[in-house]
């Protein structure tokens, strides 16, 4: 919690924290949850790296949003209205998570002042990545999505499939392919 607040948990929150929290390990191409299913868990991101997409009525996936390391991952609005999920949510690495139902977190935001803050810093990045890839969707240009998708999220560029990342910024494999070799020789 360190890193991402400056803070310091205590003994007994950290405890509170081991005790809302299972570890759960998903293999790459494995599934956390299935369109239709409703969202039992809030995920947080130890280790790898998953997906989040629908498919449409043509069978062609659109990615949503990807989650890495510190990040949480999980239908948000299945999770607490606890409605049937739109999304598939998979594994593109090995994955170890730590995951916690609503009434857990709830409860542990409730008595852990540290872990509320956490929480509180996390969603507000989540929100504001959002906000930006609504942006980026509605105003860029495929080189600008690229680029703003290498200068916000460099991870992305090198763990990520490239057929994946395609989806994600709403353009054809080619096109991303196009894009990636005109970057490389402008960086040249």
């Amino acid at each position: 919690m360190n890193k991402i607040t400056s803070s310091i948990i205590s003994d007994d929150e950290f405890k509170l924290v081991e005790q809302c929290f299972t570890p759960k390990t998903v293999k790459k191409k494995q599934f956390l949850l299935h369109e239709g299913s409703i969202c039992k868990y809030m995920s947080f991101i130890a280790k790898g790296a998953m997906r989040q997409y629908t498919i449409d009525d043509k069978g062609i996936e659109h990615i949503v949003r990807f989650g890495l390391e510190e990040w949480w991952i999980s239908d948000r609005e299945s999770f607490t209205m606890l409605t049937p999920s739109k999304y598939y949510i998979d594994a593109i690495e090995d994955t170890q998570l730590l995951v916690a139902t609503n009434d857990k977190l709830f409860e542990l935001r409730a008595h852990s002042p540290s872990f509320e803050k956490l929480s509180r810093i996390l969603d507000e990045r989540h929100y504001n990545a959002a906000q930006e890839r609504i942006q980026a969707i509605i105003s860029y240009t495929a080189e600008e999505k690229f680029q703003h998708l290498m200068q916000n999220y460099p991870a992305f560029v090198k763990r990520i499939p490239q057929s994946m990342l395609a989806s994600f910024l709403g353009i054809t494999p080619e096109t991303l392919s196009r894009v990636r070799k005109q970057t490389s020789l402008n960086n040249n």
